[in-house]
């Protein structure tokens, strides 16, 4: 045969290998939700409506008793959402998937089931080793919805809880500006003929951000202060208006703080909060100037904060009320749970059209970030480098 008249190559003629498309099983998600027993931890990680979506896709919900009563949702609203309500506090921990809002105690830790999917905050700094031992000898798998990250590499569970924190703390400024909370007497407003009340805000970050818009809205004057000039940029550009900015030198610091009615500290740190004013910074500051330390869950940025809590949240030093509550948004625990309840939502119904937390990991990267115990292999870094344990890589566990 003569081979020029072959209408294929010979390469052509070879087997070929043929890409065949792979269809993700979806699964059926059974998910605990138990009553948080934290501190005056008032929030919930499920609005009723939340739970009606997922019954609705065919997942099983199962809500302790009064789980969501400090956020005002009762449970009448989780039973007619089609969830399951217990007063059966180890039931709700037996589930396959666990929902928290603080990381579970170590006495709940017991009441976990072996390979549960644990979703819950993290919070590194208050943990301990034994802490993370007692997970691993669950062998659960963990993901601490800090670290999650979306399409646009942004932490959004991080996002919402400081736009809560950032708003809360102008509107928790104004309250202890007022007579009934023993204040000046001042009155957050552009009100003619009235001097606007003097805001300073230090960090330009989300919080920082949050609350200038909240302040600016309400009309104060507010002078905002960071060491990066982008960060800067960006929060003018955002609330489209130009403000008085500044880098955090002492001077400038100083001037604005002695003329300010409110100070909002809203600075992070690696480890620690730095410590922008000192003692010295809020001797100078005018009697019954208001201090908001946002950053006090990171040891605060005010040298004079002490850590308080809602039931007695302020104390005075030299005639300046300082406020320096940890976890501010729980104090807007319904708005904080709708908020909260907005992004696990779409993470469930994820992991469940992927066919289950592995195939999720597999294909959302943000998701994986979140991720620290892999059926209690340790993956995250940071907390192997904190606590001195062993780390695995993930990629290396997923296949």
């Amino acid at each position: 045969m003569n081979k020029s008249l072959s209408p294929f190559t010979k390469a052509q003629l070879m087997p070929q290998e043929e890409m065949l498309e792979v269809y993700r099983k979806k699964s059926e998600l059974f998910i605990g939700i138990p009553k948080e027993t934290h501190f005056q931890e008032k929030r919930v990680c499920l609005t009723p409506d939340a739970v009606s979506a997922l019954v609705s896709n065919g997942h099983r919900v199962m809500i302790e008793s009064g789980a969501g009563e400090g956020a005002n949702f009762k449970d009448k609203a989780y039973s007619d959402a089609g969830a399951e309500v217990t007063r059966d506090t180890s039931k709700v921990f037996s589930c396959p998937i666990l929902l928290k809002v603080e990381p579970p105690s170590k006495d709940e830790i017991q009441m976990i089931n072996p390979q549960t999917l644990l979703i819950s905050a993290l919070q590194l700094k208050t943990q301990s080793k034994s802490y993370f031992e007692a997970l691993a000898s669950k062998r659960v798998t963990a993901l601490a919805f800090e670290f999650i990250k979306d399409e646009d590499g942004a932490y959004p569970a991080v996002r919402a809880l400081s736009e809560i924190a950032g708003t809360a703390s102008v509107l928790i400024a104004s309250e202890l500006l007022s007579n009934v909370n023993g204040g000046n007497g001042l009155m957050f407003g552009n009100i003619s003929g009235v001097p606007p009340v003097e805001v300073v805000i230090i960090g330009a970050g989300t919080v920082g951000e949050f609350a200038a818009r909240s302040a600016m809205g309400l009309g104060a004057n507010i002078k905002v202060f960071d060491n990066s000039i982008t960060r800067l940029r960006c929060i003018q550009a955002n609330l489209g208006r130009t403000f008085y900015t500044s880098t955090l030198q002492p001077k400038n610091l100083i001037k604005a703080l002695k003329r300010c009615d409110v100070a909002i500290g809203a600075v992070k740190g690696k480890n620690r909060a730095p410590i922008i004013v000192t003692e010295a910074m809020v001797s100078t500051m005018k009697a019954g100037a208001v201090i908001i330390d946002v950053s006090i869950d990171m040891g605060g940025c005010f040298e004079t904060s002490e850590v308080t809590n809602h039931d007695q949240p302020t104390f005075e030093y030299n005639n300046v009320t300082h406020y320096c509550v940890p976890n501010i948004p729980a104090r807007y625990s319904r708005s904080a749970s709708v908020s909260i309840s907005n992004i696990f939502t779409p993470y469930l119904l994820k992991i469940a059209e992927d066919g289950g937390i592995e195939d999720a990991i597999r294909y959302d990267r943000g998701l994986k970030n979140g991720l620290y115990f892999y059926h209690g292999i340790l993956t995250n870094k940071s907390v192997a480098d904190w606590f001195d344990l062993d780390c695995s890589d993930v990629n290396l566990l997923i296949f």
